[in-house]
């Protein structure tokens, strides 16, 4: 049977942007087996499609969109308001990583990031408040990484992780008299196929490997680890967590023991 919000009648619509990658199209499968109908926003269309594929049903829409270009991400919005009248879910999975150190860091790569990152997550939420005012209800979940605090050499990939998770927290803070939470899930390197298989890291095996380590679990993290945290806060079970950021790293957010 098909889980449907707080009043128990309508299924809650879900937006996943990055929804074609390894990442988000996890998270997307996830969101339709708690019963949300997911709008899947992917630069990628092709991509978004093979998403939609695989969850059936629960694709309520698939859309190319550019999440950095303002106009592109309010027709969006207008589009789920015109067709469901709701936005119950945000999920702002899509993000970019580019390998350099801070010496010959890119300024158009600098730029990339944080307009990926950061600016297409805030310009998504502005554009939903209309909504979220109307129905007095909804969640955001922000995919940051265990970056943002430190104990990453890559400067342009953690300085916006980092203001992803203050964007977050102002969020809850702006948000919460409307009935919005906002939670952000910060994993460290996760099992894609993408991941697994980059090539801009050198010794990719190596890194895995020391990541691994380095972790009291001792284990890399899958994306259905973080699929399953965003799910949750997205949930009603966690109606009264926002503000909060949930890593999902296997423990490697803790010091090291002496």
């Amino acid at each position: 049977m098909e889980r449907t919000d707080t009043e128990g009648s309508t299924p809650r619509v879900a937006v996943v942007t990055g929804a074609g990658g390894g990442l988000g199209s996890v998270i997307a499968g996830e969101l339709a087996r708690d019963g949300c109908r997911v709008v899947l926003v992917d630069r990628d269309r092709t991509a978004a499609e093979q998403t939609a594929a695989a969850i059936g049903g629960a694709a309520a829409m698939v859309r190319a969109v550019d999440i950095t270009a303002q106009g592109e991400v309010r027709e969006l919005i207008d589009d789920i308001g015109a067709r469901f009248g709701r936005l119950d879910v945000l999920v702002n999975s899509a993000g970019v990583e580019r390998v350099h150190p801070l010496e010959t860091l890119d300024e158009s790569d600098w730029d990339l990031t944080m307009d990926v990152n950061v600016k297409g997550p805030m310009l998504l939420s502005r554009a939903a408040v209309p909504l979220w005012r109307e129905q007095k209800s909804g969640a955001v979940v922000n995919i940051s990484s265990r970056a943002w605090s430190g104990g990453s050499a890559n400067a342009s990939y953690a300085s916006s992780k980092a203001a992803l998770v203050g964007l977050t927290v102002s969020m809850a803070v702006e948000l919460g008299p409307l009935g919005v939470r906002a939670n952000a899930v910060a994993p460290s390197f996760v099992r894609t196929p993408f991941n697994e298989s980059r090539t801009d890291v050198p010794d990719l095996a190596g890194m895995i490997e020391r990541y691994t380590a380095f972790t009291p679990l001792r284990r890399l993290i899958d994306p259905s680890d973080v699929a399953h945290a965003v799910t949750f806060l997205a949930s009603e079970r966690a109606r009264n967590i926002t503000g909060e950021v949930l890593h999902v790293c296997a423990g490697s957010q803790l010091p090291p023991v002496p």
